[in-house]
């Protein structure tokens, strides 16, 4: 597979600075039971699709060079609403080098295309170690909608299992991801929850694909579950959680 720019389906268009479009004027909504704040009555410009949403489901495209080589290829991703419709598409960007030396560690960047080419985020992943051999240099995902940070993923130190911080574009952490024990389940289960750990508010979940696509490739299929009126800034971050978590646990070793 040849090493060029993807973009998806079409040529995207170049990133602009965004414009907080304003919804429609409404009274402040009081603070949500699960202690996450209310949501945010602006959004960027491409981010209108996530409102009234509460699933989205990322469906990584098969690469055959990858499958029948074991060489890694840049991830591509489908993103659809419950309704099968497509909402975004995301395609990797790396060096082949990070790619081949480093794998699931690899430093990259993800740029996101609404169905009219437009490119509406842009997701920046360094490079980073993993376990406890590390404490002080855990992963970190960070998701911008053009120049402007809109909020980040970082990882916890834990011992037993994984744990991530969604953290809005302060730094401050608004939720947290609890992942399971065992990842080795035909569906694992990532838990969404209130930074008190008294509410369960989404899950990000990874779904059996079936034999042939599970044992031959890595093409993962994900579903991602959260407050219909969760800030769609907060939506969008937690979209750089599953991509992030897709490289982590279920990505190829090198």
């Amino acid at each position: 597979m040849s090493d060029q720019k993807y973009h998806a389906p079409l040529p995207g268009v170049g990133m602009q600075p965004p414009q907080m479009i304003p919804t429609a004027p409404s009274s402040q909504p009081d603070a949500p039971p699960g202690g996450w704040s209310p949501p945010n009555m602006t959004y960027p410009p491409g981010l209108q699709y996530l409102m009234g949403l509460d699933y989205l489901f990322v469906n990584q495209k098969v690469e055959l060079l990858q499958a029948f080589t074991g060489w890694e290829t840049k991830n591509k991703y489908v993103i659809t609403d419950n309704k099968g419709e497509p909402v975004f598409y995301m395609a990797e960007e790396s060096g082949l080098c990070w790619r081949l030396c480093l794998g699931k560690y690899r430093k990259c960047e993800f740029n996101i295309y609404d169905k009219n080419q437009h490119e509406v985020l842009r997701m920046i992943r360094p490079f980073r170690c993993d376990g406890c051999c590390c404490p002080c240099y855990l992963q970190v995902l960070e998701v911008y909608s053009g120049n402007t940070l809109l909020g980040s993923v970082t990882q916890e130190w834990s011992l037993w299992r994984p744990k991530f911080y969604i953290r809005d574009a302060s730094g401050q952490p608004v939720l947290m991801i609890k992942g399971p024990l065992i990842r080795f389940c035909v569906d694992v289960i990532f838990k969404v929850k209130s930074l008190d750990d008294k509410h369960r508010l989404g899950m990000i979940r990874k779904r059996w694909s079936g034999f042939t696509r599970e044992i031959f490739t890595v093409a993962d299929t994900f579903g991602i579950n959260f407050p219909r009126d969760l800030d769609v800034k907060i939506k969008a971050v937690l979209l750089g959680a599953c991509v992030l978590i897709d490289f982590m646990y279920f990505e190829q070793e090198t």
